[in-house]
């Protein structure tokens, strides 16, 4: 009988800027993996607990039912079961954090210089000093990571870019494939399924990070310049000695931000992002897509992975349960993201709501084996179950 369980760590694919592991870290990777895979399981308790518990108990006290996701919240956290869930899936996320930084930082020169091997004199990567890191980047370290995406410990860090690679599979149990691109080989293989004669020239990738996405779209457009941004340098130095070791070399890295890009008006047949916009703050969400519509050309193509939006038939408690990382896991503009309407969001940039194009898409998985079962409880938040939303520009 198959076991449900997560790929162990060493199945994912190596490559030069990968950081090197002992057995110890392996096997604490694969712990925190198969805890959290756990967790998904312990969650379904909480929806119980809320029905036969929490709002019994509180509709007999006021006398009315709850109203909003911030006063489930406030009862909910009385419950035993979601105290001990909460605590545990917390606890995951800072050993999380705790390991990989233990592997990378013990490894920090050798992996910048790995790094400064595979970038020396390639004018694919773009750093810019100059670059200001959006105030909402410098609020929060996003999801517990020390520093977030940006800080420098030494001179040409990679670190943070080091951690984020090594460690997704944990929080993912495995489910973003051997190169953790499970997101971009998913939109890549849309695009291509439903409109065959697309050929685009220039594709812009916005907040790239790693980089993993955007090498999916890279490789199944070789004739075309992708351009791929972030603010974060260490992630950018990272990205790009990666993609160099796997022998992608039609992406350009550049350090920028994308609320104010320096492109040209209508230079991209394509601009898209992977789990970009829940991590941006405040207008520069709507800043942003200004640039993506002023940057696409008309007949161009965008499309946006995101988080699941909210929905009228989207129970209140499952709207709570998918804001539990803008609560807990440093993740604050996660909820603005779930709130907002991503056709409204497209339309006051500019794009007419008769191009407007909403799917679902789930992350292709080069990792699974067979043993990972259809009818798992879904992880919200952490499975690789998206939204997708976009527009042709006429």
């Amino acid at each position: 009988m198959a076991k449900n369980i997560p790929p162990v760590w060493n199945k994912i694919a190596k490559h030069a800027m990968l950081p090197e592991t002992t057995h110890d870290e392996r096997a604490r990777y694969n712990f925190l993996a198969n805890l959290n895979k756990h967790l998904a399981h312990v969650s379904q308790g909480n929806k119980i607990a809320y029905e036969t518990r929490v709002e019994p108990k509180f509709e007999k006290k006021h006398g009315r039912a709850i109203r909003d996701t911030k006063e489930l919240g406030q009862e909910i956290a009385k419950d035993p079961h979601y105290q001990i869930w909460s605590s545990l899936r917390r606890s995951t996320m800072e050993m999380r954090q705790q390991a990989g930084r233990s592997i990378v930082l013990r490894q920090a020169e050798a992996l910048r210089d790995k790094a400064r091997t595979l970038n020396a004199g390639k004018a694919s990567l773009v750093l810019d000093s100059n670059c200001e890191i959006p105030a909402y980047l410098l609020a929060v370290d996003n999801h517990l990571m020390p520093g977030s995406y940006h800080t420098e410990l030494i001179e040409d860090d990679v670190t943070p870019a080091a951690n984020y690679d090594s460690g997704i599979f944990v929080t993912t149990a495995g489910l973003l494939g051997r190169y953790n691109d499970g997101g971009g080989k998913a939109i890549t293989n849309w695009v291509r399924k439903n409109d065959p004669n697309f050929n685009p020239k220039r594709i812009l990738d916005i907040g790239c990070g790693m980089g993993h996405n955007v090498l999916p779209i890279a490789r199944a457009f070789p004739d075309a310049e992708v351009i791929a941004i972030d603010t974060g340098a260490p992630m950018l130095r990272y990205a790009h000695a990666r993609a160099m070791d796997l022998g992608i070399t039609n992406v350009k890295f550049m350090q920028m931000d994308a609320a104010k890009t320096t492109f040209e008006d209508e230079s991209f047949d394509w601009v898209q992002s992977t789990m970009f916009f829940h991590e941006t703050g405040g207008k520069s969400i709507y800043k942003i897509m200004n640039e993506v519509y002023r940057v696409l050309k008309p007949g161009g193509l965008t499309l946006h992975i995101e988080q699941p939006q909210y929905t009228d038939d989207m129970s209140l408690f499952e709207k709570f349960i998918r804001d539990w990382d803008a609560l807990n896991n440093s993740e604050p503009y996660w909820s603005k993201m779930h709130d907002i309407e991503p056709l409204d969001l497209m339309k006051a940039s500019g794009f007419k709501e008769e191009d407007f194009m909403q799917i679902g898409a789930k992350a292709e998985n080069d990792l699974d084996d067979g043993s990972q079962n259809a009818e798992e409880p879904e992880d919200h938040g952490r499975s690789p179950i998206w939204n997708v939303f976009g527009a042709i520009k006429n």
